[in-house]
């Protein structure tokens, strides 16, 4: 899902029952060009405005509720595919990009950054997202990834 308010929070990280420290992750949220344009009207199939509101009210409750839990680190939307520029290398020299941006083509949209007691709690978090009101063709694509960051991955080791 894509949308919410940008949140950003500076702690030091909380010792878990155990005695450890709890670990960082990240959940990734994607979304189309297509996805963008519905959103704001255009395209083929728009959001209607009370769908756009509901996103909109969960995304800002989600990120309210994981804020006041103490797990959320950060969490923020990016602008839409169109804005994207792709930085690359070939023979040794950098080159640019437009894109990608293609109308299929799923992006990173969003993240968050959770500070949790394992894993499995991030995936809880993010399996929220299905809770998340949209039109059904948005939810039927709808995914997140989870993934620790690297310095906090003594749980994989």
């Amino acid at each position: 899902m894509v949308g919410g308010s940008d949140v950003a929070i500076e702690r030091p990280p909380r010792p878990r029952g155990n005695g450890g420290v709890e670990m960082k992750y990240m959940i990734l949220s994607y979304a189309s060009q297509r996805d963008y344009d519905a959103m704001t009207g255009g395209g083929e199939s728009g959001w209607s405005p009370e769908e756009f509101a509901g996103m909109v009210a969960f995304m800002t409750e989600f990120n309210r509720a994981l804020a006041e839990s103490g797990e959320l680190v950060e969490t923020r939307g990016l602008a839409a595919p169109v804005h994207t520029r792709r930085v690359g290398s070939k023979d040794g020299k950098p080159f640019v990009t437009d894109g990608p941006y293609a109308e299929t083509q799923e992006v990173l949209a969003g993240y968050w950054i959770v500070e949790c007691e394992s894993f499995n709690r991030a995936i809880e978090i993010a399996a929220r997202f299905s809770e998340c009101p949209a039109p059904q063709h948005i939810r039927d694509r709808a995914y997140a990834d989870v993934r620790p960051l690297q310095d906090s991955a003594p749980e994989f080791d």
